[in-house]
């Protein structure tokens, strides 16, 4: 059963400026030298980024590829903090990377995707961090499954961790689309509704997966009312060690966040307040309808049911069914509804009604 999380508000973290939003994580995809992880951090300095993330420990793959200089990337996170006064969050996946990352005295951790989809390893991470002050931000798990993105965050409020957050970076696909990730946008304002004191960030870079897709993914967050974006940045993306294409140097970085239209949650605007509750009204009206239609709708459908149980005859009409949709998406556009929409709600419909009617069949 799903539970209440008890969250502590991201402005009382200290982490952040929130007169400048969005909040911004920012810094390499992999700590790979010192050299590298200092220059990064001072470019993203020297424009107002107070946090800095790298990879120390990186899953990869395939065996043989850069996993991640390890333990020793954590000295130079340290020197970040001292020289830069900037706060340092990194990747966990186990027990033993979080008791490294206390011994070092790093500020923040997240749980990638990979690690989410396993209770185990968020279990065994939650015990690690209990009784700690430590803020844990939790990205999607790479399947769009939303009960275990929520499962995540229940293991670790139920030990006690309150600062918490997720992280949005879309989910893996085998279909052909122009970004890394499947942005799978609905999970996020699902769960933003679910949880509205939730943290929440973007991950354009594992998004898009190339420098060109970030602007838009990151507008997108914006637009969708997310808090901020953790984005990979580094001072010479061609030399980087792992995900190059979507890494930025801190000066372009500097350039996509100023290029924002960050919009506002809410607004003492006295026109637009009672315009929008005017519209909303309206909404709420034809929303009313909608359930009206629908509920007649689904009674004909058992009446349907049945007739044809009388008659023993199959629920499914597959060729009537067919061509009803096909009808519907040339309608829709009569209405300027999209044949994805169409297809979906329809597809809906029809599902619940065959679900109602064999019920019918089997009584």
């Amino acid at each position: 059963m799903e539970q209440q999380l008890d969250i502590i508000p991201v402005s009382e973290w200290g982490f952040f400026d929130e007169s400048i939003p969005p909040l911004v994580i920012a810094g390499p995809c992999s700590a790979e030298s010192e050299l590298q992880v200092m220059m990064t951090a001072k470019g993203l300095h020297g424009f107002g980024i107070h946090v800095f993330r790298a990879g120390i420990w990186k899953p990869r793959t395939h065996p043989g590829s850069f996993e991640g200089v390890g333990t020793p990337g954590l000295k130079w996170l340290q020197k970040v903090k001292k020289e830069y006064g900037m706060k340092v969050c990194t990747e966990v996946a186990s027990e033993k990377h979080v008791y490294e990352c206390l011994k070092y005295g790093i500020d923040m951790v997240w749980i990638g995707a990979r690690t989410t989809a396993n209770p185990f390893l968020v279990q065994e991470i939650a015990d690690a961090l209990r009784d700690t002050d430590v803020p844990v931000l939790v990205k999607n798990p790479v399947n769009p499954d939303i009960d275990l993105w929520v499962g995540a965050l229940e293991r670790l409020n139920r030990v006690g961790i309150k600062k918490l957050g997720v992280i949005h970076r879309g989910f893996s696909t085998s279909q052909k689309i122009p970004y890394r990730n499947l942005p799978g946008w609905q999970m996020a304002v699902d769960l933003r509704t679910r949880y509205p004191m939730l943290p929440f960030f973007a991950d354009p870079s594992h998004m898009g997966g190339s420098r060109q897709c970030l602007k838009e993914l990151s507008q997108r967050a914006m637009d969708l009312g997310l808090d901020g974006l953790m984005v990979e940045s580094h001072c010479d993306p061609s030399c980087a060690l792992s995900d190059a294409c979507q890494q930025l140097v801190p000066e372009d970085l500097k350039t996509l966040l100023e290029s924002l239209t960050v919009r506002q949650k809410v607004t003492n605007d006295k026109e637009y307040n009672e315009g929008i509750e005017q519209l909303r009204s309206q909404i709420d009206v034809i929303d009313e309808n909608l359930l009206v239609a629908l509920g007649s709708r689904m009674e004909i459908s058992r009446r349907i049911g049945e007739f044809k149980k009388a008659h023993n005859i199959a629920i499914v009409q597959a060729a009537r069914w067919d061509s009803i949709l096909s009808s519907m998406i040339e309608k829709g556009k009569d209405y300027n509804l999209p044949e994805e929409f169409v297809t979906a709600f329809f597809t809906a419909i029809h599902e619940a009604s065959v679900a109602e009617q064999n019920k019918i069949l089997e009584r």
